[in-house]
């Protein structure tokens, strides 16, 4: 078990700012969190962009799958505020973000199913091959695919991951390679003796509630996403 429970901004703010982009992750970086998560997808043209889903339509003022649009047709797109436009991100523009914030973590999701496949994964451990971030302990990966998790440990095997977990399929017979789970906060608190164990690493998401905060805070959950940062660490920080 962990001495702190540590707090993963997910999506960046996600609370205040809009999901993935340049000024939620920045301004969740700001404050005294563990690290952001991020979600990746492939372009039609190979590019690792930071978006959840496999369209553009709920988080821009587009529309189409990002799979069949270039990165230069993404970049066209806001997908912050009117007020406050922001452009798609890379996935190696994110890694510049974090790495100006020493030793702050990274959590890249993979999203599945992609019309990409064992493409997306590859891609990812090539973006982090040539940024010499292959062993480096700031990232870790995480994905709901356990396939992607396979792939992840053959092609990254010095960094860790969690395998995300679908809490209408029950509990896990193995991590498939990965160093532990990912529950929900519903399934973590149901089936607490299972993943409260010194030998299953915790990811726990997405923690939103102060009483849960709280449960994580005191049942040693290694790292808990939420979209609501400052309210985690006000939690955390009570005795």
């Amino acid at each position: 078990m962990s001495d702190r429970t540590g707090i993963i901004a997910h999506r960046g703010y996600n609370g205040w700012y809009p999901e993935n982009t340049h000024r939620s992750f920045d301004e969740a970086l700001k404050l005294d969190v563990a690290g952001v998560e991020c979600d990746v997808n492939l372009t039609k043209d190979g590019e690792v962009v930071v978006i959840h889903d496999q369209t553009v339509d709920r988080t821009s003022d587009g529309s189409g799958a990002v799979g069949d649009m270039t990165l230069k047709e993404l970049r066209a797109l806001n997908v912050g505020t009117t007020e406050d436009p922001q452009r798609i991100m890379l996935l190696d523009e994110l890694l510049d973000l974090v790495e100006s914030y020493p030793g702050k973590q990274l959590l890249i999701e993979t999203k599945h199913p992609s019309p990409f496949g064992a493409r997306l994964e590859e891609s990812v451990a090539e973006v982090l091959r040539n940024r010499q971030l292959d062993a480096d302990p700031r990232f870790s990966l995480i994905s709901f695919n356990p396939e992607a998790i396979t792939r992840f440990r053959n092609l990254l095997p010095s960094l860790q991951s969690f395998l995300l977990l679908e809490p209408e399929e029950g509990l896990p017979q193995s991590r498939e390679g990965a160093t532990g789970f990912g529950p929900s906060i519903r399934q973590a608190r149901s089936e607490a003796d299972f993943f409260g164990g010194v030998e299953c690493p915790t990811y726990v998401w997405t923690v939103n509630l102060s009483k849960d905060m709280a449960w994580c805070r005191d049942n040693g959950v290694e790292l808990m996403a939420t979209d609501l940062p400052e309210l985690a660490l006000e939690v955390l920080s009570r005795s």
